[in-house]
């Protein structure tokens, strides 16, 4: 898959530093040994993290930051990264959905970062396009119906939009059928460093709990569009 970084994301994100994973998959309904890593991470959040504090890691600042400047408020549309976190250190259960999603949602959690797990025989077309959702733009969120992606970051392949920080798409969602993986990873931050080693945590997760095969990730940046 061609990921293509868009004139608009390169004018209000000139150091966005992003990464896709591949790998083939064996998804399961549940894993309890990665519940059981996913309890500890909750409990390490909730120990070191206030509401008013998650707003200010790196890669979710860098992320609302990018929503304000493009007209959206993070507050309402929240990145996934930080209503998941939100949800630990409330007090509320994470949804436990299906291994491929429990542990993105965990490496979401651990790095900040808001992340993209795609079916990739779901996809239309070669390419994926980084832009900025428009209005009246059809795209329905998995679980939360028809959202107005207006103003947010968005990939599209051939047929629309597939991604946003704050929902991915219900077209190309990962279920239990899913045996060929796509992740991205949205480096706002401009963080190369912190996007390799999430992407390497994200290998081994899918390694140790989903029978990974032929797991790579490349870098895409700004001035490689």
């Amino acid at each position: 898959m061609r990921i293509i970084v868009s004139e608009d994301i390169k004018n209000i994100c000139p150091v966005f530093v992003g990464s896709c994973i591949t790998a083939t998959v064996c998804n399961t309904s549940y894993s309890d040994a990665l519940w059981e890593e996913i309890k500890e991470t909750c409990r390490i959040i909730k120990e070191r993290f206030t509401l008013d504090a998650v707003k200010e890691i790196p890669a979710i600042a860098a992320t609302r930051e990018i929503y304000k400047i493009c007209g959206k408020d993070p507050s309402r549309y929240r990145p996934a990264a930080e209503a998941l976190m939100r949800r630990v250190i409330q007090g509320k259960s994470l949804y436990q959905c299906d291994t491929l999603v429990d542990l993105t949602n965990m490496a979401s959690m651990i790095s900040g970062y808001s992340l993209g797990a795609f079916d990739s025989d779901k996809f239309r077309g070669d390419t994926l396009v980084l832009g900025i959702g428009r209005a009246g733009e059809p795209y329905e969120g998995i679980g939360r119906g028809m959202l107005n992606i207006s103003g947010l970051p968005v990939y599209r392949d051939s047929e629309g939009g597939v991604g946003t920080p704050t929902s991915d798409s219900e077209r190309t969602k990962v279920g239990l059928e899913t045996s060929h993986l796509t992740v991205l990873v949205n480096g706002y931050d401009g963080n190369e460093s912190h996007i390799s080693e999430t992407s390497e945590l994200i290998i081994r997760l899918l390694k140790q709990y989903c029978n990974a095969g032929n797991a790579d990730y490349y870098i895409y940046k700004c001035n490689k569009g």
